[in-house]
């Protein structure tokens, strides 16, 4: 079924299109993502049981020359541990000038289990090369990690590498979603913190896309968002890795989603400052009187892309926004829904 007004709202909503019938333009269906039952899944308590299971994960895969997403955070560097001898990936920005700190914690990680790192050296110019090839690939616009992730994909298969490593699943599995986590909220203040952008404050013809939040409504104004998370945000995270992958035809694996806690998260564990407690224990472990890094997102410099950006022209948004209302981030999802709309939109 052909929306187009359901699918710009949905994507500047939510970053993807949540309704899996409905896309932009008749012949071009958006990429679905699956998530893997429950089934197909460890169940894990423990630091330990964690070590184990993606020990196991790892020894599936000894017949390929792999290739790791090393970031300066712990779920990448814990990932190094197994890997000892293969290479590492780490997106540079700005010749290095960017995310200085990350980039040697990700050196000393790479160090310390002697894996080979190489620099994915990203900037504007390569981001837009690759733009209307993932946007192509999903039938949808996309999130602003996929372009890079395509570059590293590519980069690596020159190097040989068959299969690359990714950690993302860590924050849904063990609770590294902090700020989401933080409290439990009234459902109206949920639906504007998790709204990147409301389609109102931009589009000439909105759709409301609040529905989607009803089905975890709870009695006395409450949300279920910790269910929500566990689909919503996955579908989408997920997605957001699953796509540059496949248009690379580079095969993937990230070990954490393949696991599952037994128990429930310990929120108030996670709301005094340890968050992904279990993972915190297992990389104390792995790096011995190292200071666990805190979370940071994937680094993409899109406040300084979109510094000077007048805004979005097609008749679809609304005239005269003021950029000096959104961030970066925001800017980004803009940008792309109008580079979607000019590439694909027949005329």
């Amino acid at each position: 079924m052909t929306d187009k007004c359901y699918c710009a709202s949905s994507f500047l909503a939510f970053r993807y299109i949540v309704e899996d019938n409905k896309d932009f333009f008749d012949g071009m269906e958006h990429r679905k993502y699956k998530q893997k039952s429950d089934f197909e899944k460890v169940f894990v308590d423990t630091a330990e049981e964690i070590d184990n299971a993606l020990q196991k994960t790892f020894d599936k895969c000894k017949n390929q020359r792999l290739g790791l997403l090393l970031s300066g955070g712990m779920d990448s560097a814990i990932l190094a541990s197994y890997m000892r001898g293969a290479d590492a990936y780490t997106f540079r920005f700005q010749n290095g000038t960017y995310q200085s700190e990350e980039l040697n914690r990700a050196k000393f990680f790479a160090e310390f289990y002697g894996l080979n790192l190489h620099y994915v050296d990203v900037d504007f110019e390569s981001v837009m090369s690759c733009l209307p090839v993932v946007m192509k690939s999903k039938g949808a616009p996309v999130h602003s990690i996929e372009p890079q992730i395509y570059l590293a994909a590519k980069q690596a298969e020159r190097d040989g590498i068959t299969m690359m490593v990714i950690g993302d699943g860590s924050d849904y599995v063990f609770g590294g979603m902090d700020k989401l986590l933080s409290k439990d909220w009234n459902f109206d203040e949920f639906v504007q913190r998790y709204m990147y952008i409301n389609p109102k404050q931009v589009l000439k013809n909105p759709v409301d896309v609040q529905f989607h939040f009803e089905k975890y409504r709870k009695e006395n104004n409450k949300i279920d968002f910790l269910q929500l998370m566990q689909e919503m945000t996955i579908d989408e995270s997920y997605a957001s890795y699953e796509n540059p992958f496949h248009c690379a035809n580079m095969k993937y694996v990230d070990p954490y989603e393949n696991l599952k806690m037994k128990s429930n998260w310990d929120l108030q564990k996670i709301r005094n400052g340890k968050s992904k407690y279990l993972i915190r224990e297992l990389f104390e472990k792995k790096y011995p009187n190292v200071p666990v890094p805190e979370k940071n997102p994937m680094p993409r410099p899109v406040d300084v892309y979109f510094e000077k950006w007048e805004g979005p022209q097609r008749d679809e948004f609304l005239k005269n926004l003021n950029m000096d209302n959104f961030s970066g981030n925001q800017k980004w999802l803009m940008y792309c829904l109008e580079c979607f709309l000019n590439e694909y939109e027949k005329r």
